[in-house]
């Protein structure tokens, strides 16, 4: 029978700004477990009169890490918990989370099968604790990525993504800006389409083994949709949905 997750109290060691409503979180935990790539928490939050609100959290640390858990959180102006995060959280503040949590959308590097990642805003986040995962391993296998934002200021991790796809490996990152123009020649500007995907799927050498989309639930159906239309079976098609 697999052991109930406890909850711990983890203390934020550092907070990062990743875009204008996108913030990293570094959390130290009094008790740290291992994951896997793709994997996230829960985290919950307790007022003085006692009301909790809990939300779960996808993991941005490779698996490989020896410092803290990195969290991602997108502030959502009618959210419960992501607001205080923005607004109040602090260095030092204790936050209580149990994890790790999932066991379907996840990915490690042992096949040599080709990978496909497509997100959607914060949606890149456990798509890049897989890149991370890859990059740690030093392993080769074919991945691309497909990332659509709003603009280029609004893509999270986007320095890092640029210098792991300089390494040419292997890693292909391909962006999609929806309401502003691409900054890179070949980017795309419009929404995720099949023709769009079927131009992605030539960065790889074969059809993927296995697809991960996370985004919002339109992001996500359209997504999955074009890639249907692209010839990609729906079977090895894996998605992550976030509310907001």
């Amino acid at each position: 029978m697999p052991t109930k997750l406890q909850w711990q109290q983890a203390t934020i060691t550092a907070v990062a700004t990743q875009t204008p409503r996108i913030k990293s979180f570094f959390l130290r935990l009094p008790q740290p477990f291992t994951f896997v790539a793709g994997q996230h928490v829960d985290v919950r939050l307790t007022a003085p009169d006692g009301y909790q609100a809990q939300r779960s959290y996808s993991i941005a640390s490779a698996p490989e890490s020896t410092g803290d858990l990195e969290l991602v959180i997108e502030r959502l102006d009618d959210g419960e918990v992501s607001p205080f995060f923005h607004e109040v959280a602090a260095v030092g503040d204790a936050i209580e989370l149990r994890g790790p949590i999932g066991g379907y959308f996840q990915w490690t590097p042992d096949a040599a099968d080709p990978v496909l990642l497509v997100g959607g805003g914060s949606g890149v986040v456990p798509l890049m604790s897989m890149i991370r995962h890859r990059a740690a391993r030093r392993a080769l296998v074919p991945m691309v990525l497909l990332l659509s934002v709003r603009s280029w200021e609004d893509m999270a991790f986007r320095e890092d993504l640029l210098q792991l796809a300089s390494r040419d490996d292997g890693f292909h990152f391909e962006i999609a800006t929806t309401r502003s123009l691409p900054q890179r020649p070949g980017d795309y500007h419009r929404r995720v389409d099949a023709a769009m995907m079927a131009q992605v799927l030539q960065h790889l050498p074969a059809t993927p083994a296995t697809v991960y989309v996370c985004g919002s639930d339109p992001f996500v159906e359209a997504a999955a949709q074009a890639l249907i239309a692209s010839a990609v079976s729906a079977d090895v098609i894996r998605t992550e949905r976030y509310g907001g």
